[in-house]
């Protein structure tokens, strides 16, 4: 995984919450021709769907934005894993004792 790859996508999800809202309302405007063809139980859920459709995409966003938080906080956790893994190697490769091996040593 590269590094920016989470930033990348956290950035991906954002922009799809905007998105989202939009293709909530689409939905529910394409919907719309067909509102009085049916009824009981069917008509029920559209009128519902309908009625409570800010309510839906308030819902959907806020979870877009939670996804995004817990993004953000994996990205923050590679990041500094990432740096805490270079600075371990550093200093375990300045620690390691180099000069005992003589690869072109004369016996």
């Amino acid at each position: 995984m590269g590094a920016s790859t989470l930033g990348n996508l956290s950035q991906q999800t954002s922009g799809a919450s905007d998105d989202l809202g939009g293709l909530v309302r689409q939905l529910v405007a394409a919907a719309q021709p067909l509102e009085g063809r049916f009824n009981g139980a069917g008509r029920a859920a559209f009128d519902h769907f309908k009625a409570h459709t800010d309510e839906i995409t308030a819902d959907l966003n806020g979870s877009l934005a939670r996804i995004v938080h817990g993004q953000g906080g994996m990205n923050r956790s590679f990041v500094t894993g990432d740096g805490q893994m270079a600075d371990n190697a550093a200093q375990a490769q300045g620690a390691a004792p180099f000069e005992a091996a003589r690869f072109g040593a004369s016996r």
